[in-house]
């Protein structure tokens, strides 16, 4: 319902009406929700913001199978209420590197669901595209399901059809929060009291998130978009015109919006290679470019939409158009544009603009509840491709405590907001990785891709140490983390008859010196820098039965056992897996992996605590070595008074003792499969830390360790990684984690559980090994039984110590028994593989509890 009158209470505030906003309303009410209004500063439905002004293409296939899940939802709901044309979709390739690309497109698409992809040669193009120039192309991925969106026709169709109040020109004038909860939204039109807000404001999203005191990473970029005049060789096209955008009173720049409700005639374009996508308008061309230097928007001087109806600051940018301006591309849009499509050389523009999109520093979506206010979400970061879906996601999680699509649930770790580490919100540092992000969106991103700029960060003690050793640093979660060390070439010769070489893709931003550090780990000792991983220290009256609560196994615990856990959503979802370690009555460390692990599980924990328990969440706090090996238990006796012999110190317990005289807490577990310990020690000790471990080991053959190691390392040993093998999409049983699991006990999650053992586990996460071959299997690549899908790779890498290369997936119960043939896609190869019980490695256990 549209309305002038605000109201003075709503149960649920979206502000936005745009794509976004407008799904969330939608499928908020559609599962249950009343009392929901969404209020926007703009008109309805054309409200000014990127909703309106994109072209609204949509292309559905992504590397991430969030975003793809996502998008095809999008394509079928808004193909269900009439406002999608599904022309299909054709991405060019004009150089080999970029058919190479379209081939994983290919198998990311049958990895995750979408229909019949196919790759056409240039005639094919042709037939489809007759605007394109035949030789300059050398193919291209078509998809039948893409389109186009009609994007003001779907904004109407939101409002007339969802039981929701719709307000159009009120703006946001601040957001009231007392004692850590949304408590009313303010605008100034009038006050409206609140039980939860959702910020869907996309180009304004930092400046809504401010109303809060919270500091969202969206940097707005412009980006360019012309329309032609009608060309005599579109004449004979039927335009596809929505039926709702007819005869709508349309403010603002009349031309752009007639142009926009016209439909394409033929599929939607992308040429990749030069950062250009196209579409016909009727008998009219547009063309989009990111083909020129990023022109980021200062977040804080976006303004209001009520005067320029496309946002843009510059206006439309001539230079930017004709003059190559982009650091990867030799040319310009324009030129670009007449080589592919000649017929638009010589034509006159009817329509030219820059419009706004906005990008985070990892360019993907940021929804979820935040962390710093509960009850205020966040849907920003989205485009019409991913818009429904991404509406229906939320409206699920708010309702029900479970981000999913009709399909299932869905993978949160790259999506949910609470993902960015602290310094995210610094305004130079998102706008900056935003611009990069920008750069990006049509550029091909190579494997384990690192930025260069806004390094150093965040520091482990040890890092004078690691960089004087020749470390590769990467960076994740803002800390610099060491993937090899020069220093250890010389171990590439002792074990090079066991390190076969990588070539093509799987090679790129990979060492051999990871190889040979794994398997000197498993002969020797290593010494692995921890501290992105964090401790979550709980303590109280009755924190153990909090704990209880929170986590999936049995929590009974002696002072100084350990234990692996689970925390689950309300569907039974892995939010996280854990180690929680007894150090005291009523106090206990809960350790969890680095990444955005601390503000996502840490946050979680904290909000559910009772007044009694304390919940501190200590990011950065403890600086922390794995220290594993056969010849760890040698190295570290030498070092401390504390008894570590395998009666004294068994494995999965904890102590409180001195290594030199660094106080620590030691944990007696090891994620790579190998006797070794877990050192945690505060994080101004952490330097002699080092040095006493590093000094005593020397005759030992003491050596330092990267995360390429621990990667294949912990999947010769099955051992999980959340975000990776697991997340909210599984639940344990399916993820092969029974043993983390007590069902005598009442957590968050039980009952979903009891109802997916009641109804029966259908798949189960099974390792693969390829029959004969070395390569490395890259995830997102599909598991194919008979010629069909059945499973996608999860995780791969090489098993250096059982000499084959392993593949992890999910897979039907059916296939998933041991001996199983299957194949994999991977790069255009096709892979024989067969599925083997776990571990692959030790599945005695012999050599972790030696």
């Amino acid at each position: 319902m549209q309305t002038t009158d605000i109201p003075t209470q709503s149960t649920t505030v979206v502000i936005g009406a745009g794509a976004v906003g407008c799904s969330v309303a939608y499928h908020l009410t559609e599962l249950g929700a009343e009392d929901v209004t969404v209020v926007d500063q703009g008109p309805l439905p054309v409200t000014g913001g990127s909703s309106v002004h994109a072209p609204g293409i949509v292309f559905q296939t992504s590397p991430s199978k969030v975003q793809t899940k996502a998008a095809h939802y999008t394509t079928r709901f808004l193909s269900d209420i009439g406002t999608y044309d599904e022309v299909g979709g054709i991405e060019l390739a004009r150089s080999e590197e970029r058919m190479d690309f379209l081939q994983r497109r290919i198998e990311w698409a049958t990895s995750y669901g979408l229909p019949d992809p196919e790759l056409f040669s240039p005639e094919e193009v042709g037939e489809r595209l007759p605007l394109v120039n035949e030789d300059e192309v050398l193919g291209g991925y078509y998809s039948p399901t893409d389109g186009r969106v009609d994007g003001i026709e779907t904004l109407q169709w939101y409002i007339q059809n969802t039981p929701a109040t719709f307000v159009g020109n009120t703006e946001v004038t601040d957001l009231h929060v007392s004692d850590g909860e949304i408590e009313a939204v303010v605008t100034d039109m009038g006050r409206i009291d609140c039980e939860r807000c959702v910020i869907a404001t996309n180009n304004w999203g930092y400046q809504t998130g401010q109303l809060a005191g919270i500091d969202l990473p969206i940097a707005p970029v412009e980006h360019q978009y012309v329309v032609t005049e009608p060309m005599e060789e579109l004449a004979n096209a039927e335009a596809a015109v929505g039926e709702n955008t007819a005869g709508l009173d349309v403010p603002g720049n009349r031309d752009i919006q007639e142009y926009m409700s016209e439909g394409p005639t033929h599929p939607v374009g992308r040429d990749q290679d030069h950062s250009l996508y196209f579409r016909t308008h009727g008998d009219a061309l547009g063309m989009g470019s990111y083909n020129h230097e990023t022109l980021s928007v200062d977040p804080e001087e976006m303004g209001s939409n009520t005067e320029d109806r496309q946002a843009s600051v510059r206006g439309f940018t001539k230079k930017h158009w004709e003059r190559p301006t982009h650091p990867n591309r030799d040319k310009s849009a324009k030129q670009a544009f007449d080589e592919l499509l000649p017929a638009s050389t010589d034509q006159e523009y009817a329509v030219t603009e820059n419009g706004i999109f906005v990008f985070t520093p990892d360019g993907m979506p940021a929804v979820g509840e935040t962390a710093q206010v509960d009850g205020l979400w966040t849907a920003l970061a989205i485009w019409w491709t991913h818009s429904a879906g991404y509406g229906r996601i939320i409206a699920e999680w708010m309702e029900n405590g479970v981000p999913r699509l009709p399909s299932g649930p869905v993978d949160s770790s790259a999506i949910h907001v609470r993902r960015f580490e602290p310094h995210v919100g610094e305004k130079d540092f998102f706008v900056d990785r935003g611009a990069k992000r920008y750069e990006q969106v049509y550029s091909i991103v190579e494997p384990r891709w690192q930025p260069d700029d806004h390094r150093g960060l965040r520091t482990s003690p040890f890092y004078g140490q690691q960089r004087d050793l020749g470390a590769e640093f990467v960076q994740s979660g803002g800390w610099e983390s060491a993937q090899w060390y020069e220093t250890n070439a010389d171990l590439v010769n002792r074990y090079e008859d066991r390190i076969p070489e990588q070539d093509g893709w799987q090679a790129i931003n990979r060492s051999p010196i990871e190889g040979a550090e794994h398997l000197h780990t498993r002969e020797h000792v290593s010494i692995f820098d921890m501290t992105t991983f964090s401790s979550i220290m709980v303590s109280g009256e009755r924190s153990g039965e909090y704990l209880q609560q929170m986590c999936s196994n049995d929590m009974d615990l002696e002072v100084g056992q350990v234990r692996y856990s689970l925390l689950l959503n309300e569907g039974g979802g892995i939010l996280a897996d854990v180690t929680v370690v007894c150090l005291d009555d009523d106090e206990y460390m809960v350790t969890t992996g680095g990444g955005n692990s601390p503000r996502i599980h840490g946050s979680w924990l904290k909000e559910h605590a009772p007044e009694t328990v304390s919940v501190n969440i200590e990011e950065g706090a403890k600086s922390t070595i794995g220290l594993w090996g056969p010849k760890s238990r040698l190295l570290l006796q030498r070092c401390t008074d504390a008894d570590v012999t395998d009666n004294g110190f068994p494995y999965f317990s904890a102590k409180r003792m001195y290594v030199g005289e660094v106080p620590v807490i030691a944990l007696r577990v090891s994620y790579v499969g190998e006797l070794g310990w877990e050192l945690w020690a505060p994080i101004e000790y952490g330097r002699r830390l080092w040095e006493t471990l590093w000094e005593a080991g020397q005759d030992l053959n003491v050596r330092p360790m990267g995360g390429g190691a621990l990667e294949s390392m912990r999947l010769e040993k099955g051992f999980r990684l959340w975000g990776t093998d697991i997340d909210t999409d599984v639940n344990p049983f399916e993820a092969g984690l029974p043993f983390a699991i007590d069902m005598d006990t009442d957590f968050v999650g039980r009952e979903a559980l009891e109802r997916a053992k009641e109804d029966g586990i259908d798949s189960r996460i099974t390792p693969l090994t390829l029959d004969d071959s070395t390569d490395i299997a890259l995830s997102g690549r599909p598991v194919l039984k008979d010629g069909e899908p059945i499973g996608y790779v999860q995780a791969g890498d090489y098993g250096y110590s059982i000499g084959e290369s392993i593949a992890y997936t999910y897979l039907p119960n059916e296939y998933a028994e041991a001996g199983t043939s299957v194949k994999i896609r991977c790069e255009g190869e096709l892979y024989d593989a067969t599925a083997r019980d776990e571990p692959l490695f030790d599945p005695g256990r012999e050599k972790i509890l030696r």
